[in-house]
């Protein structure tokens, strides 16, 4: 059975999520149906990272197998063809050697955080940024922000649902910039807790607002207790950007 990566973009304000639900219209299920109009008998979807409700993706991988071998660029279109009109896209396809799997051959994953200050309300982005109604200090967010590089134990930004076994991650890289009229928020890690970069944003924009001092960011890290934690960011404005293998 030929193996098929695909790059995906989607628009997560429709879903409960990446994965597949019984309650509710999911990414992956979206995909399986789409998949199996294709194939002809039922797909399974693997997806590198299993986004929340609500949050968006750029460039989330995908992988399937299917009972013929076709085209790529047939694969694609097809897929995107029994999509419609669900925001989901399929921007690229191609065959893949059968050990490849799209979550466990990731070696890192990146996301970003889009944030608009400004008091007027959201008309064109709504549901697509997060708007903070006061003007954020962009420096002092990413300079605090840079405690959390490194080897970790991330329990203070990890969601008391989270499955991981271990609290303990290495973030590599973490930047906060204002960008035009917005401020955006990116970090790279091989994998993430559940919420990880929702909490870790909510917390930076108490510093951006000077309700928390730079150095709080570090002690809320080093109490490694959820209850150390910032409000908690909206997923509007999260988007799985790329991946890595």
């Amino acid at each position: 059975m030929p193996r098929y990566k695909l790059t995906l973009e989607y628009d997560g304000g429709p879903f409960m999520g990446w994965q597949r639900q019984d309650h509710g219209p999911s990414v992956q299920g979206s995909l399986e149906r789409a998949a199996t109009k294709l194939n002809g008998s039922p797909v399974e979807v693997h997806g590198a990272g299993r986004t929340d409700s609500g949050v968006h993706a750029l460039g989330q991988v995908a992988h399937l197998d299917l009972d013929k071998d076709l085209p790529t660029d047939t694969v694609r279109d097809a897929i995107n063809q029994h999509l419609r009109p669900e925001p989901i896209a399929v921007l690229s396809c191609e065959e893949v050697d059968e050990d490849f799997h799209a979550r466990h051959s990731a070696t890192k994953r990146h996301y970003i955080y889009r944030m608009i200050d400004r008091r007027p309300p959201l008309t064109l982005d709504k549901g697509k940024i997060w708007r903070v109604t006061q003007k954020l200090d962009v420096d002092a967010m990413h300079s605090a922000a840079q405690c959390l590089v490194g080897t970790h134990d991330f329990s203070t930004f990890r969601d008391i649902q989270c499955q991981a076994k271990s609290p303990v991650k290495t973030l590599e890289k973490i930047a906060v910039r204002r960008v035009a009229d917005e401020v955006e928020l990116t970090c790279s890690a091989i994998s993430f807790l559940h919420r990880q970069v929702r909490s870790i944003t909510g917390s930076l924009v108490e510093i951006g607002r000077g309700k928390w001092a730079p150095e709080d960011l570090k002690a809320a890290l080093e109490a490694r207790d959820r209850a150390a934690c910032g409000p908690v960011a909206p997923a509007d404005g999260l988007y799985l950007e790329r991946v890595d293998y």
